[in-house]
Parts: C-alpha cells; structure tokens; sequence
C-alpha cells in the first residue's frame, strides 16, 4: 500500500533540508527588512552582494546600506549562531539522555554558563592568554563544570543514573546558581544593568565583535556532534547496546558533553540566558523528520537558527520603539511546548504499563 502523500513528503530528506533552508533565509531577510525603517528586500540583496563581491552598486541609499552593515545583518547573524548553538546542543543532550526533556536549560548548564559571564562581567576578569576572549572561555568552562557536577551528583543519589534524576538535579543546581547570580547582583553597582540586560537574553546593539566570539566555538562544537552522529544514533538505544556495536561509549559520552557546553558557553557569553530553545526545536524538529542524528542534528542547526531569529524580530517590533528581552518569547513559546512534551511523556509510560 503506498505510503500518504504528507508522509512521504515529510520523510524526503531532501525536502526536509530544502523547507529548513528556505525556513532559514525568510528569516534573515524578514529579520533585515522589518523595522523602524523598512528596507526592500531587492535593496538588501544589493547592498549584501556589493558588500561581498565588492562590485560597484547601483543607486544605493546610504542609510539604507549602514542599517544593514552596521546594525540588523550582525544581529541577524548572531541571533542564527545563537539559535543554532543551543539548538543542536538541545538536540545532543536529547539523544545522550534517551530524553525529550533534556537540554542547556534544564540540565543546569546555561546557568553554569551565565555564572562564568556574570562573575567576569561583575569582577571585570581579563585572561592574558585569551584577551577578548574571556568570557566565552569562563562559561565555557563553567559549563562544563556544570555538566560534570549534575551528572556527578545524579550518579550518587542513583546509580542506575535515570534521565529524570539527571534532570531533576540539573534543575535543583540552576535553582542554587541562580541564587549567587541574585547575590551579585544585589553586590553590583555599576555593573547591573549590564549583568541584568545579559542575564534577559539579548543580541542587541552586539554588533560583529561577538560574532567573532562566537563563531569559532560554533564551528568547532559544530564539528564534532555531527562527526559523532552514528554514535549518538547507536546509544540513543542504550549504552549496552552502543558498546556491543563497537562505541567507546565513555569517551564518546564526554565528547558530546563537551562540545554541548562549548556551544551552550559561548552562546550565553555573547546573548544571556535564552531558554526552551534547546527544548523545543529538536523536539519539533524530531516530529517532523524523525529520529536519526545523521539528519536531526544539521536540521535543528537550521530551524533553531530561523526561530531565534523570528523571536528576536518580534522582541524588538511588538513594542516598539521598545525592545522585550528575547528571553521572554522563546519562554512564551517553550514553557507551553515543555509542558505538553512532559503531558505525552507521562501518557505514553502509562500505555506501556
């Protein structure tokens, strides 16, 4: 019998990568083009491929050409690296946890990393070594450390380390970090609207300097889970049944556990704390397109990339000329989703009993 048209078109992948990437490039050109000052779409075209080809323009408004340099493509760009960092991350923990719930947000590892941000903005750290590079590298770090402790602490009250021990522990210490976040907070002088804008999520007025924070991280975190796809499809079915297939399940386990709080880090160093997006996208994305890393990961990257930059579109035009905290919409968005996802988790356990 041959399959319905709408399953058959969903499970094309090819299709899958086309609707994502179109997804994707709406976004951007509806992120650059809505505004205080609308700008054609025709005239974005020109003034981004005079920018990169270097060729000579035609009547290109001036105005026109530094609102898009200079202001809306940076966010828009950064927005996407945002979106797409946390949303992969989402996705990885999602498919190393055997959990639909598990993500940077849940599992305690943005506070880790909003911890590192907030104690380098509150004590105006500066490594030698690394110079601007410092506070991704503290919430990386954090992050990580973050990570090791949830599971660390998850392993001692439960030794069979179930998904929702290591969830609920990932909860328990973002609740305890956000208490220091309020301490500093309550300790800053000058340094508080800095340390609050960061901590609403944000990529205003960031301009290219973060996207070059950022990008590196992207790249290298972005490597190495696609690059460890078949071993995150072999344990999504158990570490057992991972290692008889040949995964060294431990170092695999670590790899993604790092490169997850490697993009989670750098994505709060340069945004704040943006929650659900790792919840939601891979979730949906999951529905949509089904389980396999191979495909589920690149595809969230996509989708989480044109989602953040939609929500942050409408942070800054729902009230202009005031701007809402993105933080605030994916929250809109996600608590909902994360409520209904937990809803279907309990319904399907209870049918298998």
């Amino acid at each position: 019998m041959p399959k319905p048209f709408t399953r058959t078109f969903l499970n094309n992948k090819g299709i899958a990568y086309l609707i994502a990437a179109a997804f994707l490039i709406i976004s951007m050109l509806l992120g650059i083009s809505i505004g205080t000052v609308s700008i054609p779409v025709p005239a974005i075209i020109e003034i981004i491929g005079t920018e990169i080809f270097r060729f000579q323009g035609q009547g290109i408004d001036p105005m026109h050409e530094s609102i898009v340099l200079d202001i809306r493509l940076p966010r828009v760009l950064l927005a996407g690296l945002v979106g797409a960092s946390l949303a992969i991350a989402g996705a990885a923990f999602q498919g190393l946890l055997r959990n639909p719930l598990a993500d940077p947000y849940t599992l305690g590892i943005s506070s880790g990393a909003s911890i590192g941000a907030v104690v380098t903005l509150f004590f105006g750290i500066s490594l030698p070594l690394v110079g601007a590079f410092t506070l991704p590298v503290l919430s990386i770090l954090f992050a990580f450390a973050t990570v090791l402790f949830v599971l660390f602490f998850a392993r001692r009250v439960d030794r069979l380390l179930r998904v929702e021990t290591i969830i609920l522990t990932g909860i328990i210490l973002s609740s305890f970090l956000g208490s220091f976040i309020s301490l500093m907070i309550a300790l800053s002088g000058e340094e508080l609207r800095q340390i609050i804008g960061w901590l609403l999520g944000s990529v205003s007025m960031r301009g290219w300097e973060y996207i070059k924070i950022i990008f590196p991280f992207f790249i290298i975190g972005l490597v190495i889970l696609l690059a460890n796809t078949r071993e995150l499809n072999a344990m999504s079915f158990g570490e057992e049944r991972a290692q008889h297939l040949g995964v060294n399940v431990e170092r695999r386990k670590l790899l993604i556990l790092l490169s997850g709080s490697l993009l989670t880090g750098s994505a709060v160093a340069v945004s704040g704390t943006i929650g659900f997006v790792g919840l939601v996208i891979p979730h949906l994305t999951r529905i949509l397109w089904g389980p396999d890393h191979r495909h589920l990961l690149p595809l969230s990257v996509l989708i989480g990339s044109g989602f953040l930059i939609l929500a942050d579109l409408i942070s800054r035009t729902i009230i202009a000329p005031s701007e809402l905290p993105i933080g605030v919409i994916t929250a809109l968005i996600g608590a909902p989703v994360f409520a209904l996802i937990l809803m279907r988790n309990r319904r399907e356990r209870s049918a298998g009993r």
